[in-house]
């Protein structure tokens, strides 16, 4: 019992160097989030496969063993199904070599431009032997040539179902609620919700 309290004391290392992730994070959690959070930025390895349940989990575990502590680490992947999936977590080379103008390109021979934006955030309480958690969000969309701001990634290039704005276009409050990131985000928060409930 005393173990669980300790731990439940130290706060969540949030490990990103993505200023606007983290803005976005600090922003969907709310206030009423019942762990202290603080980010830090660590190189990780990037990990690299088909699954992305396996690099989340490997990048958490790698977080976890160089914080010594509880933390959480989020990959994000734009998936193109007429590319069955590509770029998935490989999403970050794709955009810096290509721009969003670019990944719009890629589907240029394509009839199917729609896509899915997949968030999932790991959490280890950072003791050896510890399962991982996993808390995944998932929005559905189509790549459209970019729109509104630049300011986050692929934003401007992805227009969500149902929507005739691209998630930059988008009010923040308004992108958080549909989100992949805000959808994981919401999983997560239950969670730990529910752990103070008990």
């Amino acid at each position: 019992m005393i173990k669980e309290l300790y731990r439940m004391s130290k706060p969540i290392v949030f490990v990103t160097g993505n200023a606007k992730k983290l803005e976005e994070f600090v922003a969907i959690l709310g206030k009423n989030f019942p762990r202290e959070i603080t980010s830090k930025s660590i190189d990780l390895p990037e990990y690299q496969g088909a699954s992305i349940d396996n690099i989340c989990t490997s990048k958490c575990r790698a977080a976890a063993d160089l914080v010594k502590g509880p933390v959480i680490v989020e990959d994000t992947c734009l998936c193109f199904n007429a590319m069955k999936g590509l770029p998935g977590p490989y999403i970050k080379w794709f955009l810096e070599k290509i721009g969003p103008e670019g990944l719009h390109q890629m589907l240029h021979g394509w009839e199917d431009k729609t896509a899915e934006a997949v968030c999932t955030f790991a959490y280890s309480t950072g003791e050896p032997g510890e399962p991982v958690l996993l808390f995944q969000g998932r929005t559905q969309g189509t790549i459209v040539s970019p729109r509104g701001t630049r300011d986050f990634g692929w934003d401007c290039c992805f227009q969500p179902l149902d929507s005739d704005k691209t998630y930059a276009e988008l009010p923040k409050e308004v992108k958080n609620q549909i989100s992949h990131r805000g959808k994981a985000l919401q999983k997560l928060k239950d969670h730990f919700l529910k752990d103070v409930e008990h």
